[in-house]
């Protein structure tokens, strides 16, 4: 989704507020959180319920022609809406933001963010399919925050892909994200600044 060179320049700015910060800033960006292989299953299905109600009053066809008509009705309906295009066009908006809100927080606790030192793990996360993005933060730099410092972050990373310039837009969610962190949680005097995440934007 972003070519390599772009993904340099995402390490580079992570790199370059994380040498003012002991925090931790990682950037994950999916082409979608799920493949919602049942929901077509469940559309054909609620579909397939339909088909008898206008045969029975309507026709005089035989019980065993309806269910015939029931069945067919339900493959031919979970074939059309498998695939993937219209799949995304069936699921409801809500559902697909619950989906990708639940595939960040498995990247954040798989990326191990909340091992972070003084728990200030931020992640950067942004899902194409859903056209979902979020920025989730430890515990530790949350509570000295209030939410709209995150959600001017947040801001700046959407502008960015609504202009098709995702590589833009998780730089400038890295410079705000990093300027709360250096200020709450910046590098003692003379102390070491060992990184415990790789500085890069991973893709999903």
């Amino acid at each position: 989704m972003i070519p390599e060179s772009e993904k340099t320049r995402v390490a580079d700015a992570i790199r370059a507020v994380e040498a003012k910060t002991s925090g931790e800033i990682h950037c994950v960006i999916a082409d979608r959180a799920s493949d919602y292989r049942l929901v077509p299953i469940a559309w054909a299905a609620a579909l397939a319920l339909l088909v008898p109600l206008p045969l029975i009053y309507l026709t005089s066809l035989s019980v065993e022609m309806i269910y015939l008509c029931q069945l067919a009705a339900f493959l031919v309906a979970a074939i059309v809406l498998s695939h993937w295009r219209l799949r995304f066009h069936i699921v409801p908006q809500r559902a697909k933001h619950q989906r990708a809100h639940s595939a960040a927080m498995r990247q954040f606790w798989a990326r191990g963010l909340h091992k972070a030192e003084h728990r200030t793990g931020v992640l950067i996360f942004a899902s194409a399919g859903e056209r979902y993005a979020a920025i989730i933060a430890d515990v530790g730099i949350n509570q000295k925050v209030t939410p709209q410092v995150w959600h001017d972050a947040l801001a700046a990373l959407i502008a960015g892909i609504k202009r098709d310039h995702s590589t833009e837009g998780f730089i400038a969610a890295i410079e705000k994200c990093g300027a709360v962190l250096a200020q709450h949680f910046p590098v003692p005097d003379g102390a070491k600044n060992p990184k415990e995440l790789p500085n890069r934007l991973v893709e999903i």
